[in-house]
């Protein structure tokens, strides 16, 4: 059995979804695993790791419109408001989401299905800089 860890830092332009499929895809392709488990982890409290279909984008956006009716921003009852009215309403969508995965590694390859992605869903309205911890565990491919 092997153990691989990888970072990678993103930029998000704000609040909303980003696919980060093909990056997390691309580092795998770099191990020899052959069968096991990639664990991704973010490491914030106001952004949160989504797997979603990634066919139609209205999926998203709808996804969004449901937590604002559910969090809204600015919200009277927060009184962790320090960072800005949005800040207690992305803690709060983080919780409901979530911050990391774990997605099967078959035959050297995330096994995803046809229509999953993993995005990256910022709950902030100001852009940052999020971090993202990759662990593959399992075993490696045979030559």
């Amino acid at each position: 059995m092997k153990i691989e860890q990888f970072s990678l830092a993103f930029n998000t332009p704000g609040r909303g979804t980003q696919d980060i499929t093909e990056k997390v895809k691309t580092l795998l392709c770099n191990t020899t695993m052959k069968q096991g488990l990639c664990h991704l982890f973010l490491k914030h409290t106001s952004a949160s790791l989504l797997l979603c279909e990634n066919y139609d984008p209205q999926v998203r956006i709808d996804l969004e419109s449901f937590l604002v009716r559910l969090v809204p921003d600015g919200d009277p009852l927060f009184k962790h408001i320090m960072e800005g009215t949005d800040d207690m309403p992305a803690h709060i969508r983080t919780v409901l989401t979530q911050s990391s995965l774990s997605i099967p590694i078959h035959n050297g390859k995330l096994a995803l299905g046809t229509w999953q992605g993993i995005y990256l869903y910022e709950h902030r309205y100001q852009p940052q800089e999020r971090h993202l911890l990759i662990t593959a565990i399992g075993d490696e491919l045979s030559f």
